[in-house]
């Protein structure tokens, strides 16, 4: 089965991901979220949550129809000829409607416009409705999850002492109801490595010399790797979904189910990250390296000019989040497709102007993304290891407990 089908991805060719072909209206309503979170400035911890809501609430409606897979949340009553169509962009605009009110005419403005060529029959009008039954429910069990909470982070200081007074990023989202896990501690790694030891040593000193601005010794690719990975959206990522779900030609149902287990992965990935982050508190390498001389290890010398390529992102260092979000996808869309080799994928980064990258491997995908952020001087090795394997575990997790097909119905 798993020579079979990469012999049917490979069959199709290389894809470009810059200009997806799929007309699938799971990939096409993936896109509109996508622009529409990028429109609102949203960065990945709440915009994942909302890919998660779009993406599960078009699954469940979808899966009213065909009852191929268990729902996620809800499966309502739907004849055999509503639209599938209908259905899935009526639950994707619903939800981003929902989540952003200012946009419900907007919203409604899109709909109707994506679902024009079809034939106006009484399928494509009970699809509509089903759709916004579906994500009406979705709305409403994740109204009051946490994600709204406020911000009380407490910066760590002594009396009358300054530390920096920018707000940091998402402390509120540990506490965030998650979609598979029971907890956001469910998959909480064991601690940072000790700073006396000598694999401390080790990452402190290949960031030191890797990860600084002004390295010399960072190769040019490397240096290319690091400002291709400062971007952080989805819009670097799940267009490696929308090409494989294309490539493998898809049902609907079944690409309903693919970017539903892939977006419930990153966002549950992205809680379990920021559990661990704020839970451990470790400190960023531009911190470490200007403090170089109080960590009690002889072997790491402090630098007190030391600076990444770009500006530390305001949270906690450890685990690395790229990678988990990286590993995550990856691994459920392995899981799914039963490889990790996949026929040439390419994408371009917002932040890397004119370059492209290619993969025709998962795994060296996720290797590029994790080795960028050492590049970049914002995490170390040991801290990316263990953001894949985060990713790795909840992936299966989640592709394991959830959305599994449904057991055959008994006469």
């Amino acid at each position: 089965m798993k020579i079979k089908l990469l012999n049917a991805l490979t069959a199709l060719g290389c894809i470009s991901l810059a200009q997806p072909t799929s007309a699938d209206v799971i990939a096409d309503w993936n896109e509109k979220a996508l622009t529409h979170v990028l429109g609102r400035n949203l960065p990945p911890p709440p915009a994942e949550r909302i890919m998660a809501m779009v993406h599960l609430a078009m699954f469940d409606a979808v899966n009213s129809i065909e009852r191929q897979y268990r729902p996620y949340l809800v499966q309502l009553p739907a004849s055999v000829g509503t639209s599938r169509v209908a259905a899935a962009a009526a639950a994707a605009s619903a939800v981003i409607a929902g989540t952003d009110p200012p946009a419900q005419a907007e919203m409604k403005a899109a709909l109707a416009a994506y679902l024009a060529a079809i034939a106006d029959t009484a399928g494509k009008t009970e699809g509509s409705k089903l759709g916004q039954a579906v994500a009406a429910k979705f709305l409403e069990a994740r109204a009051d999850d946490g994600s709204r909470a406020p911000d009380t982070y407490r910066p760590r200081t002594a009396t009358g002492v300054y530390v920096p007074t920018a707000l940091t990023f998402v402390p509120q989202w540990p506490g965030v109801k998650p979609f598979a896990m029971a907890s956001g501690s469910q998959f909480r790694p064991a601690p940072p490595v000790p700073l006396v030891s000598a694999e401390w040593a080790a990452d402190y000193n290949e960031i030191k010399e890797l990860g600084a601005k002004a390295s010399t010794t960072r190769s040019a690719r490397q240096l290319e790797d690091g400002r291709f990975w400062l971007a952080i959206g989805g819009n670097v990522y799940y267009p490696v979904v929308r090409s494989i779900a294309a490539a493998m030609n898809m049902s609907v149902v079944d690409s309903a189910r693919l970017f539903a287990l892939v977006a419930v992965a990153r966002a549950d990935t992205l809680i379990a990250v920021f559990d661990a982050k704020y839970h451990y508190n470790f400190w960023r390498p531009i911190t470490a390296i200007r403090n170089g001389d109080i960590d009690e290890n002889s072997a790491t010398e402090r630098d007190g000019a030391w600076q990444p390529i770009d500006v530390t992102p305001m949270h906690p260092e450890y685990p690395c989040a790229h990678c988990s979000q990286a590993s995550s996808m990856a691994s459920v869309l392995e899981a799914v497709i039963g490889t990790a080799d996949i026929p040439e994928v390419a994408i371009t980064s917002p932040t890397a102007p004119g370059v492209t990258h290619r993969w025709t491997n998962l795994r060296a995908f996720v290797a590029e993304v994790s080795e960028a952020r050492i590049w970049a001087g914002f995490h170390y090795r040991f801290s990316t290891r263990v953001g894949e394997d985060m990713g790795r575990k909840i992936a299966e997790y989640v592709v394991k407990n959830f959305m599994q097909p449904a057991a055959p119905a008994t006469r």
